[in-house]
């Protein structure tokens, strides 16, 4: 009963003031962007490194935790089989990896690297080189180190210590003491808020983006904001019925349409456009990652003036990550449990920073080809309006309208996808950690995130837009590193297998 109860308060709390900031963003959108600019600014101007080598440790630990003897302990009953099939578990990595971010930045991310640059002379080769380097580390291994942090840490004291999927549970079974009540219960606060903001994050460009493709595919722009109503009308109405035919059914069959759509659309971009060029720079920015990977993990540019630099791009990617963690942590924890650790590491960490790189090495690649070697312009458009970067490059391909619609279709998939997974997840981070949200909380939190999206996409802008985000997730970094502690110490505590007292 007490720990029902201690589920609807954080429930009641959590969405009342969910709520209070989308209301916030609706009314003066303008002050809520300015106010959390100044918050992150602050953060990370005092706080850079921390945030830098809070990633980096992430992906240490992961690195080790796989490769020492701990590896062979299952995510699980010792003994026990994976759950699903190494191909099906791989395809719902994918899926989790796969986001309306691939499509939104797959051209304009490396576009914006090419023509400024943090160092490199603006739109050389070896801007358009570094380009796909620095967006290959914003999205590779840095990025799926949170995530896969994460994803173990509810693994491992879900299926082995038997503990609820919450951000506080490594906390309540590894330590004691009278501090750790209270801060495993602001730590399920901050996670609820942390997959809240990036979720509807996420919402709001990802309307934008439906929004401009539909203007460049048709021509029509109309009232910004009145389309945007619509679109987000559209998607809520979508998602809502999606969340109300359960999680087997509703996210499984649009994971899997993600899927499909996903890779038809990345084959056409590589075979209709310059195949071998693309595929050399797959192989080139990979080898440059890797080799630069050391040097750029704890790279923070303190000799010069790029402060700017990497709050925009680095770090704001970095902690968007934490905020989405909670998140898909959870997503990924369920689908691996009968795993080893070993095998989760390897798995996490690769197949979905692999795709990625190939993703931006087709879609980033293409358009620095075209900006490089055909007739330009895509540069001038993306500083412009990066909302519109993918739809400008498929405008010199063949069957620009049927690219157009089909990406149209894939990020609204995408967007629906991640809201009706995130009200699984938020019903049941306010619900005590059961595995069953009640379609009631469900429905109010999808209410909710809608609100909020709409105050993302009401701020007008895409750097106030990433700033709230990154407000509301830059206390998890604290609590992601305590709960990396709790599993270290527990690992300790239960010894590598063959160790373990029978």
């Amino acid at each position: 009963m007490r720990k029902l109860l201690k589920g609807r308060v954080l429930f009641l709390f959590s969405l009342l003031l969910c709520a209070v900031v989308a209301v916030w963003g609706i009314v003066d959108p303008d002050n809520l962007g300015r106010v959390a600019s100044v918050l992150t600014g602050s953060a990370f101007g005092a706080l850079s490194w921390f945030f830098m080598a809070s990633v980096t440790l992430f992906l240490l630990v992961c690195v080790w935790v796989a490769l020492s003897k701990y590896g062979k302990l299952t995510l699980g009953v010792d003994g026990e089989d994976p759950e699903f099939s190494t191909f099906s578990w791989l395809a719902m990595l994918f899926a989790a990896g796969m986001g309306v971010g691939l499509l939104f930045w797959g051209v304009a991310e490396p576009m914006m690297h090419y023509i400024h640059p943090p160092v490199e002379s603006a739109a050389s080769p070896d801007a358009a080189r570094r380009a796909m380097v620095l967006t290959n580390f914003h999205w590779g291994l840095h990025a799926w180190a949170v995530y896969a942090m994460a994803g173990l840490v509810v693994a491992y004291f879900g299926f082995r210590k038997g503990a609820p999927a919450l951000p506080g549970a490594p906390l309540r079974v590894v330590f004691t003491g009278r501090w750790v009540g209270p801060t495993a219960t602001t730590a399920d606060f901050i996670g609820v808020l942390a997959v809240a903001t990036g979720v509807a994050g996420s919402l709001g460009m990802g309307i934008l983006q439906i929004q401009s493709g539909m203007n460049a595919l048709t021509g029509v722009s109309g009232d910004s904001l009145v389309v945007s109503t619509i679109i987000l009308l559209v998607l809520f109405a979508a998602y809502m019925l999606s969340a109300s035919t359960g999680l087997d059914k509703g996210i499984r069959i649009l994971s899997n349409t993600n899927i499909v759509i996903a890779i038809l659309l990345m084959m056409f971009v590589l075979f209709a456009g310059p195949t071998a060029f693309l595929l050399d720079g797959f192989v080139t920015a990979v080898g440059d990652y890797v080799s630069s990977l050391p040097s750029i993990s704890m790279r923070l540019f303190p000799y010069r003036d790029l402060d700017q630099w990497t709050r925009d791009w680095t770090l704001t990617y970095f902690i968007w990550w934490i905020a989405w963690a909670p998140f898909v942590g959870v997503f990924i924890a369920r689908i691996s449990r009968g795993r080893t650790i070993r095998e989760y590491v390897i798995g996490v960490l690769l197949a979905p920073t692999v795709f990625s790189a190939l993703w931006f090495a087709v879609f980033g690649g293409t358009a620095l080809h075209e900006e490089m070697f055909g007739l330009g312009g895509l540069a001038d458009l993306v500083t412009e309006d990066v909302t519109v970067a993918v739809f400008t490059m498929f405008e010199r391909l063949p069957l620009t309208a049927v690219l157009g619609w089909t990406a149209v279709l894939l990020i609204f998939v995408f967007l629906v996808t991640s809201a009706d997974s995130a009200t699984f997840v938020l019903g049941m981070l306010t619900g005590a950690g059961t595995l069953n949200p009640s379609t009631s909380r469900k429905i109010s939190w999808g209410v909710v995130l809608a609100a909020m999206a709409a105050a993302m996409v009401f701020t007008g802008n895409i750097p106030s837009l990433r700033a709230v985000v990154v407000a509301g997730a830059v206390p998890f970094t604290f609590i992601m590193l305590m709960q990396v502690a709790a599993f270290i110490r527990a690992l300790r505590q239960e010894g590598p297998p063959g160790e373990v007292e029978p």
